[in-house]
């Protein structure tokens, strides 16, 4: 059976990345989400997808150069679907205490040595508080950040992201022990499908929007699909 994943929460429906959005998919009654984070100035874990905070706030700057204290009070409805009330960035630890997810899976982006190892410790140190280290997968397609997650917290599963093929996934995703793989769905061809859950890797595929699209993908095997609408998820694929 293919599980489902919220993207961002429920992108596609609500202001992404945003307790509004991980409620929703919730609603939906989708229990596993995907979300991404950036570090705040004063190093806490910020529930954001981009560096910058333009596209979702309209302010300038980036993200780690701004408190989390003052990263709660922006609101990121910009850009997404209409939404009534302000929807302020959420810090990680917010949604741990108040979204009951079955699974999640925490994408860090590119990132310096140093910045690669504080974001993973400070998931781990959090994730550990909250009782979470069996129900989350970190991942990334950053070598840096795979490479910290190995050395420094080797018992939290790892997952590679991957957009291209021109490094094979599977070899990469062996290089660093991954038990996930979240391929971009162009990639997921039956044969690369096979060889992967031959790896023994959960493959999670992204972003399927399409109903056909997640049929096709669900027939084929893929063990979950990363989705902007898991309303529609549910109503196709249950």
């Amino acid at each position: 059976m293919t599980k489902i994943y919220g993207h961002r929460g429920a992108k596609g429906e609500t202001p992404e990345n945003t307790l509004a959005s991980f409620r929703q998919c919730l609603e939906h009654g989708v229990t596993r989400c995907e979300l991404d984070l950036h570090l705040s100035r004063d190093g806490e874990l910020m529930v954001i997808h981009d560096p910058t905070l333009k596209r979702t706030t309209g302010r300038r700057g980036k993200v780690v150069e701004h408190d989390a204290d003052a990263l709660i009070t922006y609101d990121a409805r910009l850009g997404g679907p209409g939404w009534k009330q302000p929807c302020p960035i959420p810090r990680l630890a917010e949604l741990f205490e108040q979204c009951p997810f079955e699974h999640w899976q925490l994408e860090v982006k590119s990132a310096s040595r140093t910045r690669a190892a504080r974001t993973v410790l400070a998931i781990q140190a959090l994730a550990q508080r909250h009782g979470l280290l069996d129900r989350i997968t970190v991942t990334s397609s950053s070598r840096e950040v795979l490479r910290a997650l190995m050395r420094l917290t080797p018992e939290i599963p790892r997952g590679l992201v991957a957009e291209y093929t021109w490094l094979d996934p599977l070899k990469v995703a062996r290089q660093y022990d991954c038990s996930l793989l979240a391929l971009k769905w162009t990639l997921c061809t039956p044969a690369r499908l096979a060889k992967a859950q031959q790896q023994g890797l959960h493959v999670s595929v992204w972003t399927v929007n399409d109903p056909a699209l997640m049929k096709r993908l669900a027939s084929l095997g893929v063990d979950s699909i990363i989705t902007d609408f898991p309303g529609l998820a549910v109503t196709t694929l249950g």
